[in-house]
């Protein structure tokens, strides 16, 4: 671990996660970290596993769930804790930002209530003291108490967003997991979200995992980025680095496949093909079907991640990977 890294809030070592009627892990040896005050984006096509990553940091994982690896907060696995201690976890040590702001809101129960029942239920505050901190948080986040009185659908999706950052800081968490949050949101809320995140952030020197399809975003607001695929870890490193030099064939593909204001206009990048069927076990490297390097030895057997030779924080899991530096690859 590259000793100036913030010492981990959020560590995932070894994550395997395989449900019934697959033939492989839907996540398979994932290892994550997030640091205090650090902001992470986790980043891949639909279905690459991002959100079931992040749900794992608060144990909600689908019935029937076989699970191997640890998912430590603060130095505590939330795999193995008793379900007392989890919802302790779940009420003050992480929050999360869901990517329908309306569907984490009851829309027949005021905005106060929503704020303040978690920290109330939990006895982790008094109603007082809850309703004094849900206003604090409104402010902070661009509202003014008002709000508490207004059913959810008195309140532009935009203004519910910030309501549900602010209920996700009621029990002051030293991470926060925001999946999508701004998918639903039009532009101009989209930029206030990402804006106010990383404001909140460096207020509060919260921990930030941040999942997002959106390349542009994650390299405006992330520290360090994660790129996941077929449920694993393909490369991760310094978001300038990473974009700047993709080491992974599937991260330069993407950001091929991204539109771009700038240049020539022209038909986008496609990545051609489906990633690989969970019902079929995999042997080699997931991406090798879609992959314009791919050769013999990676149909036979999957890489494991390997630093650049100049950048040790930039890891790529690529036979291929040297291959990438200093060019460009298309899908």
């Amino acid at each position: 671990m590259n000793p100036t890294r913030p010492v981990p809030t959020l560590d995932i070592r070894g994550l395997r996660v395989t449900l019934p009627g697959t033939a492989r892990p839907v996540l398979d040896g994932v290892d994550l970290t997030v640091g205090a005050g650090e902001t992470v984006a986790l980043v891949g096509e639909s279905g690459s596993g991002k959100s079931l990553t992040s749900r794992s940091a608060l144990r909600l994982l689908p019935p029937g769930a076989s699970v191997e690896g640890a998912v430590r907060i603060a130095g505590e696995d939330v795999l193995t804790m008793d379900t007392g201690r989890l919802r302790g976890v779940r009420a003050g040590s992480v929050a999360m930002v869901f990517q329908d702001p309306r569907a984490a809101v009851n829309p027949l129960r005021r905005i106060g209530d929503f704020l303040t029942e978690s920290v109330t239920l939990t006895g982790t505050m008094s109603r007082a003291d809850a309703t004094a901190r849900a206003v604090g948080l409104l402010r902070a986040v661009g509202l003014d108490e008002a709000v508490l009185d207004r059913f959810p659908g008195q309140v532009s999706g935009g203004m519910l967003q910030r309501v549900v950052i602010a209920a996700a800081l009621m029990g002051d968490p030293a991470l926060l997991l925001a999946d999508e949050p701004t998918t639903a949101l039009d532009v101009t809320s989209q930029a206030e979200a990402v804006a106010l995140l990383a404001a909140l952030r460096e207020r509060f020197g919260t921990g930030l995992l941040f999942v997002t399809h959106d390349l542009d975003l994650a390299a405006a607001i992330s520290d360090r980025v994660y790129v996941m695929y077929a449920g694993r870890i393909v490369e991760t490193g310094p978001a300038e680095a990473l974009f700047a030099r993709p080491r992974h064939p599937y991260t330069a593909a993407l950001l091929a496949s991204t539109p771009r204001m700038e240049g020539p206009r022209g038909r986008l990048a496609a990545i051609e093909g489906q990633p690989p069927d969970l019902r079929e076990p995999l042997h080699g490297c997931a991406f090798a079907s879609r992959c314009p390097l791919a050769t013999e030895v990676c149909d036979q057997r999957a890489p494991l991640p390997a630093a650049a030779p100049d950048r040790p924080d930039h890891r790529a899991a690529c036979h291929h990977g040297d291959l990438l530096e200093g060019s460009a690859v298309d899908a």
